[in-house]
This record gives C-alpha cells, structure tokens and sequence, in this order.
C-alpha cells in the first residue's frame, strides 16, 4: 500500500515524492524476506527512483498536460527505432537515421500519402518554378515522331 501524504491525501507517487515510494519498496522487501537474487530487482528499481528523483515529478507533469506513458512510448520507440535500425550490418548518419525514423513516422501514423503530396509540391517549387517568369513552367511537348516511337513498359 502506498503512504499517504497527510497534507491532501495524495498518494506519494503521484506528487513527485520518489524517495518515499523507494523507501516503501526497500521496506516492503525486508519485510517480506526476500533472497538476495529477488531483492537486487527492488533494489536496482529504487536506486533509478533516487537517482532520477529530480524528473519523476508527475504531478507536475499530469497538472500541465504532460502524457504520462512511459510503456506506450517505450513500445512505440522499440516499434519504430529499434526493429528498423538495428538491422545487422547497418550504419547509420544521424541525417539518415533520422530521416527514416520520420519516414516510418509517417507511413505508421497513415499521414504519408499526404506528407508526399506535400512534399513534391514544395520540391517543385523550391527546385523548378522559381527559376521560371510567373513561377509557371512552360509547357513542352515531345515533337510527333517521339511520340509515335514510345511504348507502355510493364
């Protein structure tokens, strides 16, 4: 059971009080005479509580709308990087890595087909009408005898 902080019956945890909650571990873990080997798990957890006290503070984090998922991140993490970047033999830039990271991003999400609509229409613009008077490229067509020699590849 969680102690409860006398001063608005908020659970320890869910105030930011991560020295408690380790507390309450190590001491449940006594009390329960656990074998070393299942002790170190407890242990090992409350050392990271203690040593990252500083940012476990939740309630500040739920008051200002912060998303507190650490397993649903950590899944989507190991979703989208690891299964993807940690392929045998890869190397990866960080220009690259991230680049398909954002790309995987988008095509999981479902937002690619609009993202590449998008993304063509700046390319033109950014490498083609901006070279061109009213920012309007001309129109070309092939000459009659081209056009009878070209054939639908499959």
């Amino acid at each position: 059971m969680r102690r409860k902080d006398l001063r608005n019956g908020c659970t320890c945890s869910s105030r930011g009080r991560a020295p408690y909650v380790a507390a309450g571990m190590r001491r449940s873990a006594t009390l329960r005479n656990l074998a070393p080997d299942q002790r170190k798990a407890v242990d090992k957890a409350a050392n990271y509580l203690l040593k990252y006290k500083t940012h476990l503070r939740y309630d500040s984090y739920l008051a200002r709308g912060y998303p507190i998922a650490s397993g649903v991140i950590e899944g989507a993490c190991r979703h989208l990087v690891n299964i993807r970047m940690n392929r045998t033999g890869a190397r990866w830039s960080l220009q690259g890595a991230e680049a398909v990271l954002q790309l995987r991003a988008l095509v999981k999400s479902g937002d690619f087909d609009d993202y590449w609509k998008f993304h063509e229409a700046r390319e033109l613009e950014r490498n083609h009408l901006n070279a061109y008077a009213e920012q309007r490229l001309p129109r070309i067509q092939a000459p009659a005898s081209r056009r009878q020699t070209l054939r639908l590849v499959k």
